[in-house]
C-alpha cells in the first residue's frame, strides 16, 4: 500500500504567505483613507441636519470643526474641496477631493472621493 501525502509544500506555503502579505499591506494603506472619508460623510450629514447658514465660509468652518471630531486630517480636505450647489430649489453641500497614498517604491494609489448632501431648511 502506497502512502500518499497531501497538503501544501513549504514553497507553496511561502508563496501563499507572500500573496496574503501583499494584500494585507495594501489593506493597511487603503483602509485608513476610507475610514477618514466615512468620517467626513458623517460630519457632512450632521451639518446638513443642523441646517446651517447660507454663507459658504461659515459652512466650511463648521464642517472643519465637525470633521475634527471624526479624526479627519486637516491636510486631507482643503476648503476649496467643499462647495455649495443649487439643485431644484435646494442647497446641496458637496465634497470632492483626491488623496494620493504611497504604496511601494514608485507605485502610488490615487483615490477620488465624492459626497453630496442636501442642506435642511435651505432655499435657493
Amino acid at each position: 500500500m502506497k502512502n500518499r501525502q497531501s497538503g501544501i509544500s513549504l514553497i507553496g506555503f511561502l508563496l501563499l504567505l507572500v500573496v496574503l502579505g501583499f494584500f494585507a499591506y495594501m489593506g493597511m494603506k487603503l483602509v485608513p483613507c476610507y475610514i477618514e472619508f466615512f468620517g467626513a460623510k458623517k460630519a457632512m450629514s450632521q451639518l446638513a441636519a443642523d441646517g446651517g447658514s447660507g454663507d459658504l465660509n461659515e459652512i466650511r468652518r463648521n464642517l472643519a470643526f465637525k470633521m475634527n471630531f471624526q479624526y479627519v486630517d486637516d491636510s486631507t480636505i482643503q476648503p476649496k474641496d467643499i462647495t455649495l450647489d443649487r439643485q431644484n430649489g435646494a442647497t446641496v453641500l458637496k465634497l470632492s477631493y483626491d488623496k494620493r497614498v504611497h504604496f511601494i517604491y514608485n507605485i502610488d494609489f490615487l483615490l477620488h472621493f465624492e459626497n453630496a448632501v442636501p442642506m435642511r431648511n435651505s432655499q435657493a
